[in-house]
């Protein structure tokens, strides 16, 4: 049977049973399955497991299954996310540094400061220490001359030298995106054919 616009009725859904709690071979096969789609620590690893296991508590709950025995059942599970995604880790399947690297270099080409590529990082869960080192490798003089060129300012602007006004309102920009006083200044200063030469060295590596 159609319904009036010609198409067949959609099927009622069917939920899922939530089963017994995620174990240590199904948490491994979710984490592998993650891990081919993206990039992540061991800490955001981690993290993704364990909102899997949540996710089953809650189906479980809602099947009124007894909370005494949910309760431990999803602790067991999140336990061994833990230990899955220590393995994996020790394993070479994940690596913080290598993926730090990589993330910071992304961002630091597309603009970012190192004080908003640091809080990204964190967030992500890479340790500070591993963070701080590949900050410094950073350049964040070209990151500022990205920022200004996507907003077409400085030495980007089409009006050269850019009004007051204008540098007054991107030295603001620069500023709430992370970048301190005086590399902001030196990258509204530079000439406009050296700010190029700069960002393409840059993205060279």
């Amino acid at each position: 049977m159609k319904t009036p616009s010609g198409r067949a009725p959609a099927r009622p859904r069917r939920d899922i049973p939530a089963g017994p709690a995620p174990d240590a071979a199904r948490l491994r096969e979710a984490a592998l399955a993650h891990l081919a789609r993206f990039g992540t620590t061991e800490a955001g690893l981690r993290r993704v497991l364990q909102r899997r296991v949540d996710r089953w508590a809650r189906r479980a709950e809602g099947e009124g299954q007894l909370a005494e025995t949910i309760a431990p059942a999803a602790a067991q599970a999140k336990q061994a996310a833990v230990e899955v995604a220590q393995a994996l880790a020790k394993a070479g399947a994940v690596d913080d540094e290598a993926f730090a690297a990589a993330r910071a270099r992304r961002l630091n080409q597309a603009g970012r400061s190192r004080r908003a590529i640091a809080a990204h990082l964190a967030v992500k869960g890479v340790p500070a220490a591993t963070a701080a080192g590949l900050l410094e490798e950073t350049d964040e003089l070209a990151a500022a001359l990205g920022h200004l060129r996507r907003r077409r300012a400085g030495p980007f602007a089409a009006e050269q030298p850019p009004a007051p006004e204008a540098r007054l309102k991107a030295l603001g920009a620069l500023a709430r995106a992370g970048f301190p006083r005086d590399l902001a200044e030196r990258a509204l200063d530079m000439d406009p054919e050296d700010a190029t030469d700069r960002l393409l060295a840059a993205r060279r590596g």
